[in-house]
């Protein structure tokens, strides 16, 4: 596989040339186009350029809204929701995050809900941006059902990823993770079916519910929660946050998500800020030093999230960087 070292900057202009030549605002595109980047960064292929393409198709059809200005309200003190109105997730929170750190900073806690908007992709994306505001973030949404119940064979339940991030005292992330609560990202299968090779054992079952290796028979069927029922309980919550209390679409409802026509994705988001010092004041940053002294301290351990490389360029598939410039300049 034949691939170019691209910068950063590069990925993320290209990315906004290519969404607002197919109709984006350019404020949306860029909101958009730096969660790409940052994807890109980390090495999150799944949510990274991968998309492009279905972002700009869906632009053209109309499945994303790339010009509507998300509403934000405040049903109470302590609440704040986003109508992304069918538009991208990244611009809707972006425009409703700062109200609800406010809201956090001077209640203690706050919650935010992104109520009909396009996929998020990845949820560690947001709830950093809330970590690096000096407050805990938690979030989830849910997507397309792939997910079966565990001793059945009938999905019921989307990938439904669970994101957390824990600030630093002196700014920044302490660590974080984001993951999906189906044993992989559904994307992983695709990618695996696409260059023909398989897949471990434990990660899906076949239309029969039997246990796969065949990532296409995987496809057929459903994936399998991480942890068995400790996974679809997570699962199970991150459904009834990002659909049921936003009005969102259910995961069993959610058309699927990289077709070029059908109906909007009207998927939810939602998220716990917290201020950290709220309960136990400067003993949050003590005890949360200790913790993460006993895993640090520890020659083989790490945290989530943590010892990332510092990049400003990346190695790309040759041809979808070609993609990605004809993207931009048609």
């Amino acid at each position: 596989m034949s691939r170019v070292t691209v910068s950063l900057t590069e990925i993320e202009e290209k990315t906004a040339q290519a969404l607002i030549a197919h109709g984006a605002d350019q404020w949306i595109a860029e909101s958009v186009a730096q969660a790409v980047r940052k994807a890109e960064e980390i090495g999150n292929l799944v949510c990274g350029l991968y998309y492009l393409e279905s972002y700009c198709t869906q632009l053209e059809t109309g499945r994303v809204d790339g010009v509507v200005e998300p509403v934000v309200t405040r049903p109470r003190t302590g609440a704040v929701q986003v109508d992304a109105k069918f538009g991208f997730a990244q611009p809707a929170f972006a425009r409703g995050v700062p109200e609800a750190v406010e809201a956090a900073r001077t209640n203690g806690t706050c919650s935010l809900a992104v109520c009909h908007s396009h996929t998020c992709t990845s949820m560690g994306y947001f709830t950093e941006q809330i970590a690096e505001a000096g407050l805990v973030g938690i979030g989830m949404t849910n997507a397309p059902a792939c997910v079966s119940p565990p001793g059945g064979t009938q999905a019921v339940l989307g990938t439904n990823p669970v994101a957390m991030s824990v600030p630093a005292r002196s700014g920044g992330v302490a660590f974080q993770f984001d993951q999906s609560t189906s044993a992989i990202a559904i994307g992983k299968i695709r990618i695996a079916a696409a260059d023909g090779t398989g897949i471990p054992f434990g990660w899906a079952v076949d239309k029969a519910g039997n246990p796969t290796d065949d990532p296409n028979a995987a496809l057929e069927g459903s994936l399998l929660s991480a942890g068995g029922y400790k996974g679809y309980g997570f699962g199970l919550m991150a459904e009834v946050f990002a659909s049921v209390v936003t009005g969102s679409v259910s995961s069993v409802d959610a058309p699927p998500l990289k077709s070029p026509h059908g109906p909007a994705h009207d998927l939810g988001q939602f998220y716990f800020l917290l201020d950290p010092v709220v309960f136990s004041g400067d003993a949050f940053w003590s005890r949360l030093e200790a913790l993460v002294w006993a895993v640090q301290g520890q020659q083989n351990a790490r945290l989530p999230g943590t010892r990332r490389e510092s990049r400003t360029h990346v190695a790309i598939d040759a041809g979808l960087w070609s993609r990605v410039n004809e993207l931009a300049s048609s």
